[in-house]
């Protein structure tokens, strides 16, 4: 894992594919021991505009402990809530100090590729993900969901690290 900043980001980001990475940062603060991991898509997109964290290919897809926190919202799944590579709050009371980011992995490839098939995925999520109105600290909870959509992509390449709590939780494989 390495640590992302605004020019890191903006150099991976190619228009002629489609892109899914998965990024992390520690969990709020008592819980900094786990991760907080989400996925950022881009669909052949204006990369100048997604970098901004605007336009249409700027989607990033999470669960958080909060319901209707922002941006768009299915009960807990959450979808620009906040810009693509930016970690959560430190403290769940201040809004103020935001944990850094850090890339676990990214797929790519074109029309009819595994990675636009896990775009499709992500983008349905919101309503397909089984424990939209769930959340719980050992699961459901975001490394549920992350991990919901990687077993729909074995050969993604794409893994969580041992710290990601809730990611054993019994989940139905697809949707």
């Amino acid at each position: 894992m390495r640590r992302m900043h605004v020019q890191d980001f903006e150099r991976l980001l190619k228009p002629d594919c489609y892109q899914v990475f998965l990024f992390a940062c520690p969990a709020n603060f008592p819980f900094s021991f786990a991760v907080h991991p989400w996925f950022v898509i881009n669909k052949k997109g204006d990369v100048s505009r997604f970098a901004k964290g605007r336009g249409a290919a700027n989607e990033r897809w999470e669960v958080y402990y909060e319901k209707d926190k922002g941006g768009m919202t299915w009960g807990h799944v959450h979808k620009d809530w906040l810009p693509p590579f930016q970690g959560i709050e430190m403290f769940t009371f201040s809004r103020k100090f935001f944990w850094k980011s850090r890339l676990l992995g990214c797929i790519e490839g074109g029309e009819g590729s595994p990675a636009q098939k896990m775009v499709a995925t992500i983008e349905k999520s919101g309503e397909l993900y089984p424990a939209r109105n769930t959340y719980a600290l050992r699961g459901p909870n975001s490394n549920t969901y992350v991990q919901w959509v990687l077993n729909q992509f074995p050969d993604s390449g794409l893994s969580l690290p041992w710290n990601s709590i809730g990611k054993r939780y019994k989940m139905d494989k697809t949707a």
